[in-house]
C-alpha cells in the first residue's frame, strides 16, 4: 500500500502591465487570447484548450509538456467580477494521477494607466506528485508570456 500525504500551500505573484485592467481580463475571458498564451512549457505545447468563461463555467486544458505524460487541467470558474476578480478551482492531473487541488485568486488593479495583476493560490498537493516551487515557477513562466501577448497586442501593425 502506498502512503498518502499532502502539502498545503499558497504563493502570490504580482505583475504589472502596461494595458487597462479591461485588456488584461479580456485576456483571460476570450478562449483565443488565453490560448495564445498561456502554455506554462514550450515542449509539446498547449493540445486541448476548452473555455466557457462565466460562473459555473469551465475551462480544461490537456497537453504533454514532455516525456513525463499527458498533464490536464480541470478548472471551474466561482466568481467573475469584469476587469476586477477571478476566482476558480481546479484539479492538475498527469495521466489519470490527480497532482493537486488548487484555489486561485486573481486581482486587477488600474495602477495609472495599467494594471497591477495579484495572483494568489491555495493548494493541497498530493502525495508527492508535484511540489509548490515547481507550481509558483510554471505560473511566473505564464504571466510572463501574459506581458509578451499583451505587448504583441498593443503593438503597431
Amino acid at each position: 500500500m502506498t502512503e498518502r500525504s499532502v502539502v498545503h500551500a499558497s504563493f502570490a505573484i504580482e505583475r504589472r502591465y502596461d494595458a487597462s485592467p479591461a485588456r488584461v481580463f479580456a485576456a483571460f475571458a476570450d478562449p483565443v487570447a488565453k490560448r495564445r498564451w498561456s502554455a506554462c512549457h514550450d515542449e509539446g505545447g498547449l493540445g486541448q484548450h476548452s473555455l466557457d468563461f462565466r460562473e459555473g463555467g469551465r475551462e480544461t486544458m490537456r497537453g504533454a509538456p514532455g516525456p513525463g505524460g499527458v498533464y490536464a487541467m480541470n478548472a471551474t470558474f466561482q466568481e467573475i467580477l469584469t476587469d476586477e476578480r477571478i476566482v476558480y478551482s481546479y484539479e492538475l492531473l498527469r495521466d489519470d494521477l490527480r497532482l493537486s487541488v488548487s484555489l486561485a485568486t486573481i486581482e486587477f488593479r488600474r495602477e495609472g494607466a495599467g494594471t497591477r495583476l495579484i495572483f494568489t493560490e491555495q493548494a493541497a498537493f498530493l502525495d508527492g506528485h508535484d511540489k509548490p516551487d515547481w507550481r509558483e515557477q510554471g505560473s511566473r513562466i505564464g504571466f510572463d508570456r501574459l506581458a509578451d501577448y499583451l505587448a504583441l497586442e498593443q503593438a503597431p501593425a
